[in-house]
């Protein structure tokens, strides 16, 4: 019975709902834990935020769509001199074009692609040569830029794992060295875009977990490095907003799954059969809408993170199912949440 409650959203137990109470003004509100709108991070409060703002800059990865786009814009209007790194840049991206459209100058897009030393260099310089005094360094940096494929271990190619790992790992260590001598002399803020993912496992993700982690490990490693040097590292971990980010689409996943079956070993494809393997697909594909449409929960987060003067050492804007799945897997012994989990 608990493993099968625990394995469902909050949202979804029959005949439950779980509350609590949050203090406003003196006054007793509830709260309700089985929406899945809930996000268990508390309050952030700015109290002895950062000033001025206006005369930080920061760096944000991977702003063409998603997350990063929404940080651009909000991070601008929140006074920033915002530098948005853009992979298509040169090639006209609509994102990018709407954010050139603001002519704004504190808001400029620059070709980034993080896979790439030589792009990497050329906005450390861009970054430098605008700021007013460069040896008082850059605020902030965002490695938000990622990339997401799915498939179980079997059935995803080395070139796969590789591809995933350069873009969200190693770009975001490649990113991190170039720019931390601008950052020490700001005793600025690193802020790196984990996932719910790099603290717990999924079937069929082990590539994006396994760099998720890794930016998790770094992150850490980063942090105890730089404290006595007053540069604050934090890490955020979204939960599921694949629909907010659309990440996958229908037509990307069949494309992935065509592409891995053809390149499947023949011993592979015929022990686990094309039955076994379309229903794996077939469950993805359900997940092209699932998850949250509201990115406010992250782009709060690392708000608080490049702000508040004391920033938290992690960000869990999820919703409480996945915060709780999270918990228990990372706290509880293996055979527990094992029994839990896996089906």
């Amino acid at each position: 019975m608990l493993a099968t409650r625990l394995s469902r959203p909050l949202s979804r137990l029959p005949g439950k709902t779980l509350s609590a109470c949050d203090r406003e003004n003196g006054a007793r509100r509830p709260l309700l834990l089985g929406s899945t709108s809930f996000i268990p991070t508390g309050r952030r409060t700015y109290a002895g935020a950062v000033e001025p703002v206006g005369s930080k800059a920061v760096l944000v990865t991977g702003c063409d769509s998603g997350f990063g786009f929404s940080l651009a814009k909000h991070l601008h209007s929140k006074g920033f001199l915002v530098f948005a790194g853009c992979l298509m840049k040169d090639k006209g991206h609509d994102g990018v074009k709407e954010l050139d459209s603001l002519n704004s100058d504190r808001l400029r897009t620059v070709q980034l692609n993080v896979c790439s030393s030589e792009e990497v260099e050329k906005v450390v310089e861009i970054v430098r040569s605008s700021l007013k005094d460069p040896e008082k360094g850059m605020w902030g940096l965002v490695n938000n830029a990622g990339i997401s494929t799915f498939g179980e271990v079997e059935f995803t190619s080395m070139e796969t794992y590789k591809e995933v790992a350069e873009v969200n790992l190693w770009g975001t260590v490649r990113t991190t060295k170039s720019f931390l001598p601008l950052i020490r002399r700001a005793k600025g803020r690193v802020v790196n875009i984990s996932s719910m993912l790099g603290r717990m496992a999924n079937p069929a993700r082990s590539p994006y977990c396994i760099t998720k982690f890794g930016v998790e490990a770094f992150s850490d490693c980063l942090r105890y490095e730089m404290h006595s040097l007053g540069v604050k590292v934090s890490v955020v971990e979204p939960g599921n907003f694949i629909a907010a980010t659309s990440l996958y689409s229908p037509e990307s996943i069949q494309a992935i799954a065509k592409k891995m079956w053809d390149e499947l070993p023949e011993v592979v494809r015929k022990d686990y059969g094309k039955k076994y393997f379309d229903e794996k697909i077939a469950k993805m594909e359900t997940y092209c809408s699932s998850g949250s449409t509201d990115t406010s929960p992250v782009i709060d987060a690392v708000t608080h993170a490049l702000t508040a003067t004391t920033p938290y050492t992690r960000y869990h804007p999820m919703d409480y199912y996945w915060w709780l799945r999270m918990q228990i897997i990372t706290h509880l012994p293996g055979a527990i949440s094992d029994m839990i989990y896996i089906r």
